[in-house]
């Protein structure tokens, strides 16, 4: 059976939009929620449902995560605990994508989706279960998707004064692609009250890849 090519965007697409967000959570303070850590990007919601980039060197990445409401695709473990049919998201994957799976496993997670990148697009195995992939919410998916993730915490900063953040100011900071300084953050947010300092140095985790 072969593998499913999916229209996402490529890892290099999505950098700058997940740094961008990445700064304004950490500049609010709540970093755990959205980072980089060498070789991996995460972001969750912080109600159970994540997603993770791996990348694996050599133009490779893997596209790994979860959604407790949503992900019908019970995978390992989940399978027999939930007694419900396992969908096999490696079916037809190179072997280059197992181990971070068996990673995820080995910490505990449950596996809803599993795409990998090789350079040449996004692709899954062949399966019709709903994975939970696109109700995981990343913001990072599309600009659109992004600009609205970033209002919405950044809203709430208190050197904003109550107003709207600058719309010039959130697309400068995500064209920055993660190469974030302390005035991009504050543009966003204002001066006072969070941290851009703390925004702009998670941003720049992801520059690594």
């Amino acid at each position: 059976m072969g593998l499913v090519t999916l229209d996402l965007p490529t890892p290099a697409q999505l950098r700058g939009r997940w740094a961008a967000y990445a700064a304004i959570r950490a500049a609010r303070g709540r970093d755990r929620t959205c980072w980089a850590d060498v070789p991996v990007w995460h972001f969750d919601d912080s109600g159970g449902n994540w997603a993770e980039v791996h990348h694996l060197g050599a133009g490779r990445a893997v596209l790994i995560g979860y959604d407790h409401e949503y992900s019908e695709t019970y995978y390992g473990p989940a399978a027999e605990e939930f007694g419900e049919d396992e969908t096999d998201v490696l079916a037809g994957a190179p072997d280059w994508w197992r181990p971070v799976v068996e990673r995820m496993l080995a910490e505990k997670e449950y596996v809803g989706f599993v795409y990998g990148f090789d350079g040449d697009g996004w692709k899954r195995a062949d399966y019709s279960a709903e994975d939970g992939f696109r109700s995981v919410g990343l913001p990072a998916l599309s600009l659109e998707k992004t600009r609205e993730s970033i209002i919405s915490v950044a809203r709430e900063a208190p050197g904003l004064g109550g107003s709207a953040p600058s719309p010039a100011a959130i697309e400068a900071l995500i064209a920055a692609d993660g190469d974030v300084t302390e005035a991009h953050v504050t543009a966003v947010v204002g001066a006072g009250g969070w941290d851009p300092a703390a925004g702009a140095a998670a941003a720049r985790r992801f520059l690594a890849f």
